[in-house]
């Protein structure tokens, strides 16, 4: 059984992760680590509130007893130079995953990255080259089955709280794009059932690419409830 911690749950990929974990019979128990709370309440939920995510070891043993991090914290790189960028997304979940995969030998831990990432750390794109270097050092943390999650367009889940309002704008253009290709975008809920999926089985590689969210994501399929 899984027991997960999530980050990031008061932004919208991080709830939906949190919402399908919630939903799975396959996760036991959830801690969500975050700043303020995330509204809501599960007799399989747990949350620490904590400020400062470079500095883990006040809550590192909150951590121990999990064998998940779904890391769903981020921010955009608009008006930030590489180094506040790096800074906000590399050494932040750098920080927070080694003290995860310290308490926690042999954890599993998704990075959600994006499409067009680089893992090469080569791109002429500053946000690709930082989420390249990130989702590298995860995946080569010792001791640890890491996983970089790259969605690009995103169908929010329907009724969650932390949706970005210009997706209620073009909700009608998801039909329309599934017709031209059916991996024009990943839902919210394949990103998570996915992730659930990756954290029980060998899949073979550590990059998911939208097409691979999609396909391991749709291996799960959950009832409504939560």
């Amino acid at each position: 059984m899984i027991r997960a911690i999530i980050t990031g749950a008061t932004g919208m990929v991080g709830e939906g992760v949190l919402y399908e974990c919630l939903r799975s019979d396959e996760v036991e128990a959830v801690l969500v680590v975050s700043r303020k709370p995330c509204g809501y309440a599960h007799p399989k939920l747990k949350e620490v509130i904590h400020q400062d995510f470079f500095d883990v070891p006040p809550i590192a043993e909150e951590l121990k007893g999990y064998n998940a991090c779904y890391f769903c914290l981020g921010v955009t790189s608009v008006g930030k130079d590489e180094a506040e960028y790096t800074r906000l997304t590399y050494d932040l979940a750098m920080h927070f995953c080694s003290v995860v995969a310290e308490k926690n030998p042999g954890v599993t831990i998704c990075y959600v990255s994006g499409a067009g990432t680089s893992t090469g750390e080569d791109s002429r794109l500053m946000w690709a080259r930082v989420k390249g270097k990130t989702e590298n050092h995860i995946i080569a943390l010792p001791d640890v089955r890491g996983f970089a999650f790259r969605p690009g367009i995103i169908r929010p889940t329907p009724g969650l709280k932390y949706a970005h309002k210009a997706y209620s704008y073009f909700r009608w253009l998801f039909p329309l794009m599934r017709l031209f290709s059916r991996t024009a975008y990943c839902s919210l809920a394949q990103i998570g059932r996915a992730m659930i999926y990756v954290s029980q089985n060998d899949i073979g590689k550590n990059r998911l690419e939208v097409a691979d969210i999609i396909y391991w994501g749709d291996k799960i399929n959950q009832a409504e409830k939560v």
